[in-house]
């Protein structure tokens, strides 16, 4: 029996079939960007669903979907700002009605979150925080082995938890939160903010066009010893330690774990978090929460995540 995993981004959407053993044996995508009704959106979802599972041939036991803006009490993706389908879009119901199987829908750094604890790192362990750096910021937290929803279903916010007041204005409309510094674009943003400040640099990241820098190329230049990038994480690293220490004290977890894109600079950025951690974390938690990288392949992470919801 297989279970669906889908991800959905603000660019394409990911759909998965995942066997027994979490392994993504079937993996096909759609252009989300290209939709701006939603109806038409679940028609083509549901399309390319059967398409796939007459592919494999197989039985499905249900849907999982991770999306931005998703409700997992409501099965509905409230008004999401990187989609161009705007408004409420109950998409649970809509892929049940096309497809006659039960699906549920999450935020999707809930379902990275979990799956994380059913397939990855976080295996055995019944509390932890997940911090997913992309585009944005999001977390899942998991108490007593169980995703923290909240009352309407939006705990876990840690992203747009203010970090710097009165900071850079971001899209949620506050000003200082984490994940305009410690997003791929905050990245980009405290790097330009450098080269502003440092007219007379000549590094690497100076032979590429500003508007082309992004926080791959600052990682690459960090790791190749430039000065001006490695400050650039170790400002990001300062900023994203404070918010794990912060958000250590609501829950006691085991660990913190790290994902996306931004952390594959490695150490460059998880040593300055965890110092930034470790000066910032209250004394009952020093020594007793491990920082971790998520163990589980950056392509299959969100679809995996979904997939185990239906469980």
């Amino acid at each position: 029996m297989h279970t669906i995993g889908i991800d959905i981004g603000g660019t394409n959407t990911d759909v998965g079939f995942v066997n027994t053993s979490g392994e993504v044996v079937l993996r096909r995508n759609l252009p989300t960007a290209q939709y701006s009704d939603a109806e038409k959106y679940a028609d083509d979802l549901a399309k390319l669903i059967l398409e796939m599972k007459n592919e494999l041939g197989v039985e499905v036991k249900g849907i999982g979907i991770g999306a931005p803006n998703g409700n997992f009490y409501t099965g509905c993706i409230e008004d999401a700002p990187n989609l161009n389908m705007h408004g409420n879009i109950f998409l649970a119901k809509m892929l049940e009605e096309r497809l006659h199987l039960p699906c549920v829908l999450t935020n999707d750094a809930n379902a990275a979150a979990y799956g994380e604890m059913v397939y990855g790192g976080a295996k055995g362990m019944k509390h932890f925080i997940m911090f997913t750096l992309g585009t944005g910021v999001g977390s899942g937290i998991i108490v007593d082995g169980k995703l923290l929803y909240g009352h309407d279903g939006f705990a876990g916010e840690l992203g747009h938890t203010i970090i710097v007041p009165n900071g850079r204005q971001c899209k949620c409309g506050r000003r200082g939160c984490v994940e305009q510094y410690t997003s791929a674009g905050g990245i980009v943003q405290t790097c330009k903010e450098l080269l502003a400040e440092n007219p007379e640099y000549k590094g690497s990241l100076s032979q590429i066009s500003v508007d082309k820098i992004d926080s791959k190329a600052i990682g690459d230049a960090a790791n190749q010893g430039d000065k001006l990038a490695i400050e650039v994480f170790e400002r990001t690293g300062a900023i994203l330690g404070l918010a794990m220490a912060n958000a250590v004290a609501f829950s006691s977890p085991e660990a913190v774990f790290l994902m996306g894109g931004p952390v594959k600079a490695g150490e460059v950025l998880l040593d300055p978090v965890r110092r930034s951690f470790d000066a910032n974390v209250l004394s009952n938690y020093r020594g007793k929460v491990k920082i971790c990288v998520s163990q589980l392949k950056q392509n299959d992470v969100a679809i995996l995540g979904a997939a185990a919801l239906v469980n």
